[in-house]
């Protein structure tokens, strides 16, 4: 009995999951989903780093105390020196020296820089070499971006010249619609949560790109292979075929994600939490959210938007058609459906009932040939050939 279980059926790609079908409803809490990370843009925007807002950063010993010692030591130099700010963000580095903390504050003049860090050598009973402090632009956080979006751009125009190439371009759109939606609800996670944005980050919004790719291709893969001569035959939608393929790849793409997903768990949660290591933690975290992020939107978003864009295609509209015409018709009994196997040259094909096919306006499969009796006097399965000739005549 186990071995019916979902389980076994997702391994088969038996579950029958709708998630074509469904649409509307994914649609439906996609839609959502990027109009709250849009009102996050517009109310709370983003946790920037010093890198992108511009400030000042301090590094002292790990051997004054605690990270949260040499923060409270440095919120006491900044009030001391009626500068109006506070430490930002802190983290634990290392270095040829050995272990500091790395503590960053909003932007602060060159007087007012000195004099904190001289009154942090005092509170802290150092010598004021040991303090290292940098001060960093916004403009330079702006280059970064500026060269992000030009790589992002680069990036689509690629995908999208490859996907029309190897697919279509109507998968190519889907992909693509699915490779912003990622983009946006990645970011809206770090806008609601808070989560700070680094040059890390950025570059981490780069490589899920790639990630998401991948997972939107193995689906699309299927779906063509699914969807092959499609309208030769009168079995199944293009709806219907896209969601067996989603069925029988979903697996595959869950496999795919978890095994993604463990390194990089390891990189976040031991490396940047057990460890200590501040630097992993920028890029683990948007990598963690963005391959989380990929897995669903290429299941419920990128295959149920090619089969909506499918369906405005003419001849795919003709075959639904005629789908829906053939099983109304063997629903109220007007057709048998019957299919009887036929050899045609030692191989067995599916012929299909002619009757059936005429109500339902369905086109035979190809290959096929109706089912219907030999021509009088056919011999050997050569319809006309080598049967015996009206009047007993012989032949010469």
């Amino acid at each position: 009995m186990a071995q019916n279980g979902l389980a076994s059926r997702l391994y088969n790609g038996e579950a029958g999951l709708n998630i074509v079908g469904r649409r509307k409803l994914w649609f439906g809490v996609a839609g959502a989903l990027i109009l709250v990370a849009i009102l996050s843009f517009a109310l709370r925007g983003f946790s920037l780093g010093i890198e992108f807002a511009g400030g000042n950063s301090f590094q002292v010993p790990a051997s004054v105390g605690t990270l949260d010692d040499a923060e409270r030591e440095v919120n006491s130099a900044l009030a001391a020196e009626n500068t109006g700010v506070k430490v930002a963000t802190t983290q634990k580095v290392g270095g040829p020296g050995g272990d500091s903390y790395e503590l960053r504050t909003p932007q602060l003049t060159v007087e007012q820089a000195n004099a904190v860090k001289a009154q942090i050598a005092e509170d802290l009973n150092i010598n004021v070499n040991e303090i290292s402090g940098n001060q960093v632009s916004e403009a330079w956080g702006s280059q970064v971006t500026e060269r992000a979006v030009l790589g992002l751009i680069i990036f689509i125009a690629l995908v999208m010249v490859y996907l029309i190439l190897r697919f279509e371009w109507r998968m190519a759109v889907a992909a693509v619609s699915s490779l912003f939606m990622n983009l946006i609800l990645t970011a809206g996670i770090y806008s609601l949560v808070g989560f700070e944005v680094t040059p890390s980050t950025i570059i981490g919004f780069l490589t899920i790109l790639g990630f998401a790719l991948y997972d939107v291709v193995v689906v699309f893969d299927k779906v063509q292979e699914n969807t092959r001569g499609i309208t030769a035959n009168n079995n199944m939608t293009y709806g219907e075929a896209a969601n067996l393929a989603v069925n029988q790849s979903l697996m595959r793409s869950l496999n795919t994600s978890v095994v993604a997903l463990l390194p990089v768990g390891g990189l976040l949660f031991i490396g940047a939490g057990l460890l200590g290591a501040g630097t992993l933690k920028d890029l683990g975290l948007v990598l963690f959210v963005g391959m989380a992020v990929a897995f669903l939107t290429s299941i419920l978003v990128a295959t149920p938007l090619l089969a909506l864009l499918k369906n405005y295609d003419p001849r795919i509209q003709a075959h639904n058609k005629r789908v829906q015409t053939r099983r109304g018709a063997l629903g109220r009994g007007e057709a048998t459906g019957k299919v009887t196997p036929t050899p045609v040259d030692g191989d067995a094909v599916d012929v299909i009932d002619p009757d059936s096919a005429a109500l339902a306006g369905a086109a035979p499969k190809v290959g096929s040939r109706p089912a219907g009796k030999r021509p009088t006097g056919a011999r050997g399965g050569r319809p006309g050939g080598g049967g015996n000739r009206p009047g007993g005549a012989k032949r010469r």
